[in-house]
């Protein structure tokens, strides 16, 4: 697999390092999922090499226009960072993860609702891909 890496002069920058774009495959049930995030976890530790990263994780280019990103800390919490273009989405996320929308832009979610909001995100993805850094806006990324 050609991991084709975008440039980043900056690590403030808020412009993400990604690798390869891939399109998105219907995961119909938990263990679709399970292996899917599986797949993911191996391929960014691959790519992450021996490198220390904070931001680590995946974009997904939502059907209907713009991006989330999704990052599990440390501690197995989710981080989501939507971009502006991907706030239609906000209303299924509340329903997937029964949670309240957050005072800012980044989503913090119990690591536990993963496989449900992959789950009910199925439809609405067009494509995936890993990123090596992404800054959460407002977010502290441990």
């Amino acid at each position: 697999m050609t991991q084709n890496l975008m440039m980043n002069d900056s690590a403030q920058s808020d412009t993400p390092v990604s690798l390869q774009e891939h399109p998105w495959i219907s995961l119909e049930t938990a263990l679709d999922v399970e292996a899917w995030m599986d797949l993911q976890h191996r391929e960014l530790q691959q790519a992450l090499g021996d490198k220390p990263t904070t931001g680590q994780g995946i974009c997904l280019t939502l059907l209907h226009g713009g991006e989330l990103y999704l990052h599990t800390n440390s501690d197995g919490d989710v981080l989501l960072d939507l971009t502006e273009d991907a706030q239609w989405v906000a209303p299924v996320l509340m329903a997937v993860t029964r949670s309240s929308p957050p005072k800012g832009q980044v989503w913090g979610l119990p690591g536990h609702v993963l496989i449900q909001l992959i789950l009910g995100l199925n439809t609405l993805v067009a494509s995936s891909r890993l990123v090596l850094r992404h800054q959460y806006k407002g977010a502290r990324v441990a």
